[in-house]
């Protein structure tokens, strides 16, 4: 992310996500449900879509996308 001086955008993020997946890379259901988890990856590439000045339009759907995409 800083690479691309995206890392501002991003500041949240890591403290967001601690404690959501194991040491295993398995997300911890038992903690969160993956649905809220979406919803809330959404919510922050919105922001970072209108950070950029696009419209948060970019991000919408990202949450059944997912769900349509990756459904086990």
């Amino acid at each position: 992310m800083r690479r691309l001086g995206l890392e501002g955008h991003f500041g949240g993020l890591a403290a967001h996500l601690d404690g959501v997946f194991g040491a295993d890379g398995v997300f911890a259901h038992d903690r969160l449900r993956f649905v809220d988890f979406l919803d809330d990856v959404e919510d922050l590439l919105e922001k970072v879509a209108w950070q950029e000045g696009v419209g948060k339009e970019v991000a919408d759907g990202f949450e059944e996308y997912i769900l349509q995409h990756y459904r086990g």
